[in-house]
């Protein structure tokens, strides 16, 4: 067999530099993976000095080492020692041949892969559905779904032992839903139909996501009509789907009438699906039905950080600051956590009433429940500044963010150097500055890196724009 090669280190991606104890983590265990298959093979050959006979197992086990360890080719290696082996006991079986294909279609190498399949048939092994669902997984990973279709469904339908099953149906619709060819996923379904398989419903709300995606309404009336005749049940996922497609585009009595659906069908919504509804309300500026379904979610079950700070986020944009603080306080007497989010949120809508002293107490609230700022929270603190009219302050703070080695202890005196003198700052009338506008002050923080919030007049806008493509219903769930 030879001594194992050192394997070189793998070219390193951008998220990869971006957390080098990760990646040498990673390495580490590669190099003591190598080292254990050596010693591994070395226990082999010893074994055989010793008259002892390696089985089948024993090889298995080896060829699964070398694939988990990348090195697929020396997994070959071992199944050609196998079939020279003149011990019975020896002789590569169903497991030894998937595992193969396995090892070589984790390094994309599919034509190898279909190599296995032809030494697998020579040696009297029919390849199963395992086989072939592998190398479509494949396929679907180098973005080559039609060709999981084309070349392995079709040799799987004229196979006795390896038919398609639900398994590959996910497999080849999920890829086409990945490469935006929704409308083959829904022909792929009911060919499988046609011959009797059965998707799931897994498989059906990828179907439903990827319509939603691409704004296609018929082709979400054709999976729920689809779903019925296949007799398969929405769950929590698929009613949320459809509901967050007629919130977006700002049908709010669409939205709730699926919800209401959902709950007749004793399907019982999760905070997701309250928090889909809550944000529909929001971006159709219905503040109060908004905080109604938190107030229900509260009876119900138990909100999370994410629908307070959505009803929250609600008050912020129609400037009701006084009521995005209530609904704050209920939240902690409530005993939900306030994440960063939650106070970027508060920050940006004392931002937009002009109310920079606002922004700077919500600051020191967040030290208080010990959740740090980021560079974006001081950022949102620089431009309600920016909005009171103190430029030269503004872009002191603005242009300390740029700096790279800028430590946020910096930053904190900043601003309490500010604070120490706004009051007395924000006497000034603000009519005789000329103030930038909301708008300017949005674009200014986006090129700069800000964190948006959840909900802005902005986004409500732009959600808006797109509802022309709904005017017609979607398939409603009905018992």
């Amino acid at each position: 067999m030879g001594d194992i090669e050192e394997k070189k280190p793998p070219s390193m991606s951008e998220p990869e530099r971006s957390t080098p104890i990760k990646v040498t983590v990673s390495r580490i265990a590669v190099l003591k993976l190598n080292q254990f298959m050596e010693d591994a093979v070395q226990a082999l050959l010893k074994m055989k000095e010793l008259g002892l006979n390696p089985t089948t197992s024993t090889y298995n086990t080896l060829i699964k080492g070398y694939g988990i360890a990348g090195k697929p080719e020396r997994s070959s290696e071992l199944l050609d020692r196998m079939l020279e082996e003149k011990n019975v006991d020896v002789r590569p079986n169903i497991r030894t041949f998937n595992v193969l294909v396995q090892a070589w279609c984790k390094k994309k190498k599919v034509e190898e892969a279909w190599e296995v399949v032809r030494k697998m048939e020579e040696c009297g092994v029919r390849p199963d559905t395992v086989t072939y669902n592998t190398i479509a997984t494949c396929y679907v990973q180098k973005g080559e779904t039609v060709r999981a279709e084309s070349e392995v469904v079709e040799k799987m339908v004229m196979k006795e032992k390896a038919k398609p099953n639900g398994r590959t149906c996910g497999i080849v619709v999920g890829g086409y839903c990945r490469e935006g060819r929704v409308r083959d996923g829904l022909r792929f379904v009911r060919r499988m139909k046609e011959m009797r398989v059965e998707a799931n419903l897994v498989v059906f709300n990828s179907l439903i996501k990827g319509f939603v995606e691409v704004m296609d309404r018929d082709g979400i009336d054709e999976v729920l009509t689809l779903m019925k005749e296949c007799k398969v049940k929405a769950d929590v996922i698929t009613y949320s789907t459809v509901m967050n497609a007629w919130s977006s585009a700002g049908y709010m009595e669409k939205a709730a009438q699926v919800f209401e659906e959902m709950v007749k069908a004793g399907v019982k919504p999760d905070a997701h699906a309250y928090s889909i509804l809550a944000k529909g309300y929001v971006r159709a500026k219905e503040h109060k039905k908004a905080e109604e379904l938190l107030e229900t979610l509260i009876v119900e079950s138990r909100p999370n950080v994410v629908i307070f700070t959505t009803v929250i986020s609600g008050w912020c944009s129609s400037g009701s600051m006084d009521d995005a603080m209530r609904v704050f306080n209920k939240m902690c007497k409530f005993g939900v956590s306030p994440n960063i989010k939650t106070f970027e949120t508060l920050m940006w809508g004392y931002l937009e009433v002009k109310q920079p002293w606002k922004a700077e107490e919500v600051l020191q609230m967040m030290r208080g429940f010990g959740v740090k700022p980021e560079n974006s929270t001081f950022l949102l603190l620089a431009e309600a500044w920016l909005v009171a009219g103190l430029t030269d302050e503004s872009n002191k703070a603005i242009n300390a963010l740029k700096c790279k080695d800028i430590e946020i202890a910096k930053l904190e005196k900043l601003y309490q150097k500010q604070s120490s003198g706004s009051f007395n700052l924000l006497q000034i009338p603000l009519g005789k500055r000329e103030l930038p506008t909301a708008k300017a002050m949005n674009l200014s923080a986006c090129k700069l890196g800000a964190r948006v919030p959840i909900i802005c007049q902005k986004q409500s806008q732009a959600q808006f724009g797109i509802s022309g493509q709904f005017v017609h219903s979607c398939t409603v769930f009905l018992n």
